[in-house]
């Protein structure tokens, strides 16, 4: 059993390792770039091709008029926002309406994918800005509400963002870039995103980066810096991204409306529409990439509470099985190229599986320990345990862990800087030791408890969602 843990730690470790060395490459490639990538020019650029921004919204009051304010103040040559408002029990409408003037147009919304939702009153603001549409529909999930958004899309590529997220003025130039380098390739690219708790906003923008001070949400920071900056660049890097976020991805709208839009059935819609385009490539012979570029950023607002953060983290893992199960028939298929070949198998075995081994392996542990100190005051007659290598296996992973947040804290140092003062560093590295005393055991027990639920199949309980507000200043 010792051995088991030992292999299986040596595997997960070095494949994170070889990620960040591949994460590593593809950073100081796009750092380069980025000198002679002339983003100002593009944004005179008169033929850019046009983004429609999708915002599902659901009970988002706390957060909408920031967001939607952000949104509006993009530098982006043409692009328009779409705010679907999927049947909010509170003011988010009202808001809305009052703070954009609002008014009720009677729109077409195009059945180009299917709606389960119905549409009940689609807006325009009075002001001259025809770029925001306010859509009202009947509640039918966020994966309907974004198939509502696609079907009312003008544009030729479409933006997919939570609405309690903030991007930064740029992050549609630097998102569309790779739309525009490779026109026949690129079909699908996927942004930064970063946890705004502690930071000030202004009119919709992060205009003062700090570590925020509660424990719970300064975890999370580093937890999001490591997932983005070694693991999405990474597998980027590789040509097997699986994953882009539901809070900032951009699509080709023909191939949305291609593969059928987001799936309604499925609680992971964001990762599972990206394996069912992977699937249409591969079943079609299609050379197409899905990208991740690390410098557009956006904002989100972590839980910090355990109950909210609970029900995320369930819910997140509960996807991923769903999606692993129904795509199963991918795995080790070489039409489906690195992502059927590595992706998915990788997923299985690190991700899908990573909790139930790792709860099991903090049990063994305790054991370990006990049989140790049995042995030591002499109650146990065999020696049956080395405690001192069991340690030792047990430090590695912590420092492994350490080891990669640490590498992410370079990457940002060393490029965007966005925490810049001593204290929000000294803060990043500490949050790095104390995820693995705590954290890291509640979120493996919560994950476990989301792929116990998907293999149940069942009824998934969303709970709410509950939003504090940015720290917002006038």
């Amino acid at each position: 059993m010792g051995w088991f843990f030992i292999v299986y730690s040596l595997l997960i470790n070095s494949s994170f390792l070889l990620l960040t060395v591949f994460a590593v490459g593809d950073f100081i490639g796009y750092r380069r770039r980025v000198e002679f990538a002339a983003y100002d020019e593009s944004f005179g650029e008169p033929l850019a091709r046009g983004i429609s921004v999708l915002m599902p919204a659901y009970n988002e009051s706390e957060t909408i008029i920031e967001s939607v304010q952000a949104m509006m103040a993009m530098r982006y040559p043409d692009f328009e926002v779409i705010v679907v408002d999927d049947g909010s029990k509170d003011d988010t409408v009202a808001k809305l309406v009052a703070e954009f003037d609002l008014v009720q147009v009677p729109l077409v919304v195009d059945e180009l994918v299917p709606m389960k939702g119905e549409v009940s009153a689609t807006y325009l603001s009075r002001r001259g800005s025809h770029n925001l549409v306010l859509v009202t529909k009947t509640n039918g999930g966020k994966a309907d509400a974004l198939n509502v958004g696609i079907n009312l899309a003008r544009k030729e590529l479409v933006c997919m963002v939570d609405a309690d997220s903030l991007l930064d003025p740029d992050s549609l130039l630097h998102v569309s870039r790779p739309f525009a380098d490779h026109p026949d390739q690129v079909v699908a690219a996927g942004g930064v995103i970063r946890v705004a708790n502690g930071s000030t906003v202004t009119q919709g923008r992060v205009t003062d980066v700090r570590m925020p001070r509660r424990w719970l949400a300064r975890v999370q920071v580093v937890e999001y810096l490591r997932a983005f900056m070694i693991g999405r660049a990474g597998w980027s890097a590789t040509g097997g991204l699986l994953i882009i976020s539901g809070a900032f991805g951009m699509f080709r709208k023909d191939v949305l409306v291609t593969v059928g839009g987001m799936a309604t059935d499925c609680i992971g819609e964001d990762a599972e529409l990206v394996v069912r385009i992977y699937r249409w490539l591969g079943e079609e012979k299609i050379d197409g990439k899905v990208v991740f570029v690390s410098e557009p950023v956006a904002w989100t607002e972590a839980p910090d509470s355990r109950p909210v953060l609970r029900r995320q983290r369930r819910r997140w893992h509960r996807g991923l099985a769903e999606i692993l199960g129904r795509h199963r028939d991918m795995l080790l298929r070489p039409k489906y190229g690195v992502i059927g070949m590595l992706t998915m198998p990788w997923f299985v075995l690190f991700e899908l599986l990573a909790p139930f081994l790792e709860i099991f392996g903090l049990a063994y542990f305790v054991v370990v320990v006990v049989l140790f100190g049995l042995e030591e005051v002499g109650w146990m007659p065999y020696d049956l345990v080395d405690g001192w290598f069991v340690l030792l296996l047990l430090m590695a992973s912590i420092f492994y862990s350490f080891l990669l947040t640490m590498v992410a804290l370079l990457a940002e140092e060393m490029s965007y800087r966005r925490y810049r003062g001593v204290g929000d560093l000294l803060r990043a590295v500490w949050a790095a030791v104390e995820e693995n005393f705590g954290y890291r055991q509640l979120n493996a027990w919560w994950r476990m408890g989301g792929a116990i639920e998907a293999m149940r199949k069942s009824q998934h309980e969303w709970g709410d969602m509950q939003r504090k507000g940015f720290g917002t200043t006038p």
